[in-house]
């Protein structure tokens, strides 16, 4: 049986997935500080239904490293799944301290605790941002992502190396994630598919930048989770991992799925490319097939009505 700890319990996946493994019977424990980077009601609204699921959420910040370590040891932690971060591309280009405080400095902290466990195993997320100015389609964990288009792919791209340089000291087992695009039911409100869809229902214009020429590999959360969940049997000790859809989807189609389960319109202000934003991003997952069995199995479209049904009961 493992337990495990989850950094980011009250975030978009580190919820799903500790709903997922507390169900197949593994013992976890949450981790989370609760910030005010999209409203922490959402996040409090998860740690209910984990507290109703049995799974405890320990409040903390991952930068406290005595603290995190303590924890780690008095609940003789087997696996850390590690969450936390500081997301979103566009606030870094205005607030890019909170990256280096949380996905460096916390980061930091997380791989010093865990190599201070005897036969602890590290599983981290880091982003398809790392590919940065990347031309070549679809990416794959071998192509260069020494060219990051913002801020926080660099910071993510530094996790890495730091994992790597961890593994290489010390032995500690560090699998790295590059997630592609997650969506579907309590997720972020800043990201696109959410915000479109509460200005689709209010009637506000969506801006829609590089006029709408732009795909992205949309990932549902129940097929991240489950390549999550793979990862904590995996018997290599240090990879890097692409978990995506694997079918790069223009954003248009992404809205006018919004439109249709909303049964409204949208307004759409076309916009020239935002700074540090990829043209397409496009998952490689021969990988993640050979070692995890990894088969994303929800469209598109099967996702958006889910995230949807959702939404209108929540929202």
């Amino acid at each position: 049986m493992k337990k495990v700890l989850i950094t980011g319990s009250a975030g978009f996946i580190g919820f799903h997935l500790a709903l997922a493994l507390k169900k197949q019977g593994d013992i976890v424990i949450g981790y989370d500080n609760f910030n005010s980077y999209y409203d922490p009601r959402l996040k409090r609204k998860r740690e209910a239904k984990l507290q109703e699921n049995k799974i405890p959420v320990m409040e903390g910040d991952i930068c406290e490293e005595d603290f995190f370590l303590s924890l780690l040891k008095k609940e003789e932690i087997t696996h850390v799944v590690h969450l936390a971060a500081q997301a979103g591309v566009r606030h870094s280009l205005t607030h890019p301290e909170e990256y280096v405080k949380a996905n460096l400095q916390g980061f930091h902290a997380v791989l010093e605790a865990c190599r201070k466990i005897p036969n602890i195993r590290l599983v981290y997320a880091s982003s398809s941002s790392v590919y940065g100015k990347n031309t070549k389609i679809p990416f794959s964990e071998s192509d260069p992502s020494d060219l990051p288009g913002n801020f926080y792919g660099a910071t993510k791209k530094s996790g890495e190396l730091m994992a790597t340089s961890y593994h290489h000291l010390f032995g500690l087992p560090t699998i790295g994630l590059r997630f592609f695009t997650v969506y579907g039911p309590w997720g972020r409100p800043d990201m696109a598919y959410f915000h479109f869809a509460n200005s689709i229902r209010q009637g506000k214009p969506i801006q829609v930048f590089n006029h709408g020429q732009m795909k992205r590999d949309f990932t549902y959360i129940d097929d991240i989770v489950d390549g999550i969940v793979g990862t904590l049997d995996l018997k290599q000790n240090h990879e890097i991992i692409n978990l995506g859809g694997n079918r790069p989807m223009p954003l248009l189609t992404l809205i006018q799925l919004l439109e249709s389960g909303l049964k409204k319109k949208a307004v759409l202000e076309m916009l020239p490319m935002q700074p540090g934003e990829a043209v397409e991003t496009f998952a490689d997952i021969t990988k993640a097939q050979k070692l995890l069995g990894f088969q994303p199995k929800t469209s598109l479209e099967e996702g958006i009505d889910k995230f949807l049904s959702w939404y209108l009961k929540f929202i």
